[in-house]
């Protein structure tokens, strides 16, 4: 006898969560550029939980200087995350939030689209994984590496004019404030200043003024305790001689932004009796001569000024 029998359909399975993530990135020590930054983190956070076939992964960002992909650890958490299998798209607002120039952007996301990582821009309305989207990404792409090579163009101009003008840029120095352009001497922070040049010509090593600057009330500009290279510093800079020397270092380009010695170059600019010296100028040439000769045996590696510590202290002034 035949028999029937109903059988039930399965319940459909359901359905897979997208698991989003946004990334956002801001230049640092901009105070209205961090809360831009906390801005994007709040409007991700909220748009990415409103739709309910998404599951948040969070939002990474980043304060930096640069687009590289070297200078940005919440970038580099991410690419790691999507590799694991965390991530399956990423919300960026703009191109150029990901990367400032179109070699890096594309490598980026190819190689996110090699783990089928869709990344989506906001700005542009491109995802990188749909049909056309390399060939707009490579168009875009270069647009806003050519609006940033331009807005490079523009502050190098600014600061020429300035350098030009002879007017200085913002000063962080033991012994100055500047206010309204015009250098203040910080009668105390001079003392200091005065210290470590009148004992460096009388002598003493470097590695005596240091340990006597530890037994004194004098303190660095920001507090804390004094090392070499704010002994080195300070003995280089020839603005407690009354001079401002203007473009002493440069940015190499408009992409990674290495900051070089300028080494002939650049034009550089000087202005004599610019403002009060806090050091007569027989005391400074003689502290640089004295300078020359320690430096040509070379015989204390630890006490020698490194490329990076010229930097640093050329970038105190930013110039």
């Amino acid at each position: 006898m035949r028999k029937i029998r109903k059988i039930e359909p399965l319940a459909p399975p359901a359905p897979i969560k997208k698991r989003v993530a946004a990334y956002a990135r801001v230049s640092i020590q901009k105070e209205k550029s961090l809360r831009s930054l906390s801005a994007q983190v709040s409007h991700y956070s909220e748009f990415i939980q409103k739709h309910h076939e998404w599951e948040y992964a969070g939002v990474y960002a980043d304060e930096a200087l640069t687009g590289t992909r070297d200078n940005r650890p919440e970038f580099q958490r991410m690419i790691q995350d999507c590799k694991a299998g965390k991530i399956d798209i990423i919300l960026v607002k703009s191109i150029s939030r990901l990367a400032r120039n179109t070699v890096t952007m594309l490598e980026t996301v190819r190689e996110l689209n090699a783990i089928n990582v869709d990344v989506w821009f906001e700005n542009e309305n491109i995802r990188s994984l749909s049909a056309d989207g390399e060939l707009m990404l490579t168009i875009l792409a270069s647009f806003a590496q050519e609006e940033s090579l331009s807005n490079s163009e523009n502050m190098k101009w600014k600061f020429k004019k300035r350098f030009e003008e002879g007017r200085p840029s913002t000063t962080i120095m033991l012994g100055y404030k500047l206010v309204n352009e015009k250098f203040i001497i910080i009668p105390e922070e001079a003392e200091a200043v005065r210290f470590i040049f009148t004992e460096f010509v009388n002598g003493a090593t470097r590695s005596e003024i240091f340990r006597k600057l530890q037994a004194t009330r004098y303190r660095p500009k920001n507090g804390g305790n004094w090392n070499y290279s704010t002994i080195n510093c300070t003995l280089r800079n020839e603005k407690y001689a009354g001079i401002l020397l203007l473009q002493k270092h440069y940015r190499e380009n408009h992409l990674n932004k290495k900051v070089r010695i300028n080494r002939g170059e650049m034009p550089m600019y000087r202005v004599e009796n610019n403002h009060p010296a806090i050091i007569d100028m027989a005391t400074f040439e003689k502290a640089q001569e004295l300078l020359a000769q320690a430096y040509k045996p070379r015989k204390k590696k630890q006490h020698n000024i490194t490329e990076g510590e010229q930097i640093s202290c050329q970038q105190q002034s930013k110039e």
